[in-house]
C-alpha cells in the first residue's frame, strides 16, 4: 500500500491528536477527581478505498477512538477532518448539526455484536431502510426495491424484508448490520470488531464480503480488532495502540515481518501459524496492562517491556518515522532487533 499514511492524496479522514477524556466524580457534588485517558493524542490517516486496522488489546481505546471519530461521543479535544466527496474537508470535532449529518451520511460504522445492533422490533426492511427514509426521503415501492438489492449485495435473499432479526443465525444479523452501513453509499466505514461475535468459518465469509464490497464500492475502512491473524488478512496498513496511545503504525507486511515496538512484537507472537512443525516462542508479558485512569509516568508499556531503561521510565516517547510509512513510538527503535512473524 502505497503511501498510506502520510500522503495527502486519495485521504478520506485525517485525524490530529484524537483525545477523550471520561471524568471520574466522587461525592455528594459529584466533585472531578480525576479522569480516564481512554484516548490520549491519536493520529492517524485513512486513505480511500484502503484499510487501515487499528488493534490492540482490550480496553486500549479502539472503540473509543472509532466512536469519536462519528462524534457519536464527544471528543475532549483534536481534529477529525474527514474529505466529503461534494462539501471538501469538513471538521468532524467542531461540525455543527446540518453539516454532522451530512458528515454521518458518508461514514457509517458496523458494531460488533449483530445481536445487540438490530432492533428486534423491526423488520429488515425497516432496519435497512431506516437510513434511506430519515436522510432520502425514499418511501413504498422504491424502498423496497433499494432494500432488495441492499440484501442481494450481502448475500441475503430479498423475500428476507419482512422477516425480524431473531430468525436469522449471528452470521446472517451481521449482514444485515453491513447491509444498513452501505444504505447511503459512504465514503467511508468503521468496523468496529465486526467479526469478533462469530464462528470462525462465519469469519471467513463475511471478511470476504467485506473485501468484496471495497473493491465494488471502493469503500475505505477502518478497521478495529483484536485479532491480528484478522488484520493480517483485511488491512493494507495497521495501527497498534497500548493504553489510549498509537505505539506503531506502518504498512501490514512491514509492521508483521520487521516490528518496531516491543508490544508490537508482543502481540505478534501470539499470531498462530498453520503450520505444525514450526517452533514458535510466545512472549509472555509480566504484569497489568496499566489503568487508564492512572497510567505510569514515561511509556506507558516500560512496566511490562523486557528492554525498558531509565529513559523509558521518565519521558513519553514521540510517533517518529524511523522507516518510510513506519512510525513507531518507542525511545530504542534505532537499537532493538525484534522478531516478526516470518
Amino acid at each position: 500500500m502505497e503511501q498510506a499514511l502520510t500522503s495527502d492524496q486519495d485521504i478520506v479522514l485525517e485525524v490530529t491528536d484524537l483525545v477523550k477524556h471520561f471524568p471520574i466524580k466522587r461525592g455528594f457534588l459529584q466533585r472531578q477527581v480525576g479522569s480516564v485517558k481512554a484516548v490520549d493524542g491519536v493520529t492517524f490517516r485513512v486513505p480511500g478505498s484502503k484499510t487501515l486496522g487499528l488493534v490492540g488489546e482490550s480496553g486500549c481505546g479502539k472503540t473509543t477512538t472509532g466512536r469519536c471519530i462519528l462524534r457519536a461521543i464527544e471528543p475532549t479535544a483534536g481534529e477529525v477532518i474527514f474529505h466529503h466527496d461534494e462539501l471538501g474537508p469538513l471538521d468532524v470535532v467542531s461540525a455543527d448539526p446540518e453539516t454532522l449529518k451530512r458528515v454521518r451520511t458518508n461514514v457509517q460504522m458496523i458494531f460488533q455484536d449483530p445481536y445487540g445492533s438490530l432492533n428486534p422490533r423491526m423488520t429488515l426492511l425497516e432496519i435497512v431502510g431506516e437510513p434511506l427514509t430519515v436522510n432520502r426521503g425514499v418511501r413504498g415501492h422504491e424502498l423496497e426495491d433499494r432494500v432488495a438489492e441492499l440484501l442481494r449485495v450481502v448475500g441475503l435473499h430479498p423475500e428476507y424484508m419482512r422477516r425480524f432479526p431473531h430468525a436469522f443465525s449471528g452470521g446472517q444479523r451481521q449482514r444485515i448490520g453491513i447491509a444498513r452501513a452501505l444504505a447511503l453509499n459512504p465514503q467511508l466505514v468503521v468496523c468496529d470488531e465486526p467479526v469478533s461475535a462469530l464462528d470462525v468459518s462465519i469469519q471467513a465469509q463475511t471478511l470476504n464480503l467485506l473485501q468484496d464490497l471495497q473493491e465494488q464500492y471502493g469503500l475505505a475502512y477502518l478497521f478495529v480488532a483484536h485479532d491480528l491473524s484478522v488484520v493480517e488478512h483485511v488491512a493494507d496498513a495497521v495501527a497498534v495502540m497500548y493504553v489510549g496511545r498509537l505505539v506503531e503504525t506502518a504498512e501490514t507486511e512491514e509492521l508483521y515481518l520487521n516490528p518496531r515496538h516491543p508490544y508490537t512484537e508482543a502481540l505478534l507472537s501470539s499470531v498462530p501459524r498453520p503450520d505444525p512443525t514450526a517452533i514458535k516462542k510466545r512472549i509472555m508479558l509480566e504484569g497489568e496492562v496499566p489503568s487508564p485512569a492512572n497510567p505510569p509516568p514515561g511509556c506507558h508499556f516500560h512496566p511490562r517491556c523486557r528492554y525498558a531503561t531509565d529513559e523509558c521510565r521518565h519521558e513519553v516517547p514521540i510517533l517518529r518515522e524511523i522507516a518510510p510509512e513506519h512510525f513507531v513510538a518507542c525511545h530504542r527503535a534505532d537499537v532493538l532487533h525484534l522478531a516478526g512473524v516470518g
